[in-house]
């Protein structure tokens, strides 16, 4: 398979490295490269790659401006970020990017990452199959989260419950948890509402997680989950939890 690939970055040396090692990858195929956002976005429109390794730090338009931008042209290539700096993980996995790369680059790094690209092209639906006549919602089906000294990948299938912990979401995953800095009503609008349901203003609970419901008798409602916890429902979310049982 071959990947036609750009590299963004405002550092000319940095480009040559890249290019060094793209050129020991076979499967990549360089058909271009840019300096600065402005310049990278009339290159992507015109050459359609798939795959831009794109750096952040840049002036003007930096490379999270450029992912959002190209994401609003309707072209979606594989993007992997190649930066020196670890703070924009979180938000560039927002923005659905295939890896996230520190420099320097090793050669065995940029493999992974392309072995990352190969899954993610080859999983895309064809073009005249993803256009319908209304747009479609795009559930998130993983969440990229701190948890030590790297970045692990937290697919939404496996997420039990969400838990607001101020301006933070705890994502149970059976024995664990972990934090993501997000807001819990951003959070529930990228979930699928057939998989998740909010139950009360600090709670979203996987539907398979739900036991039962029961109430104390004076009209408070709690959700029995399938690891022996206990939520109450909140009352504004209550139509919620009644529309679980097709009353």
């Amino acid at each position: 398979m071959s990947i036609r690939t750009m590299i963004v970055d405002d550092e000319p040396l940095a480009i040559e490295r890249l290019q060094m090692l793209c050129a020991r990858e076979p499967r990549i195929a360089l058909v271009g490269t840019a300096t600065d956002g402005e310049a990278a976005l009339r290159l992507i429109e015109g050459l359609k790659p798939d795959l831009v390794m794109l750096d952040i730090a840049m002036p003007l338009l930096d490379g999270i401006g450029v992912a959002r931008a190209v994401s609003g042209l309707g072209i979606r290539p594989a993007v992997i970020f190649v930066t020196a700096f670890e703070g924009f993980a979180v938000e560039a996995f927002d923005l659905a990017a295939v890896d996230y790369m520190l420099k320097p680059v090793a050669h065995d790094r940029l493999t992974r990452a392309v072995d990352r690209v190969e899954i993610a092209l080859r999983t895309q639906l064809p073009e005249a199959l993803a256009t319908t006549s209304e747009p479609q919602p795009e559930w998130a089906e993983e969440f990229w989260v701190p948890h030590r000294s790297e970045l692990i990948r937290i697919a939404t299938d496996q997420i039990d419950r969400i838990e607001a912990e101020r301006d933070y979401m705890r994502l149970h995953v059976a024995q664990h948890s972990y934090l993501l800095h997000q807001t819990i009503s951003s959070l529930e609008e990228r979930l699928d509402p057939q998989q998740f349901v909010r139950l009360h203003r600090s709670h979203i609970v996987r539907r398979e997680h739900i036991a039962r419901l029961r109430h104390d008798g004076s009209g408070v409602w709690f959700a029995a989950l399938a690891d022996g916890g206990e939520i109450r429902i909140g009352r504004t979310f209550l139509a919620n939890a009644r529309a679980m049982t097709g009353r």
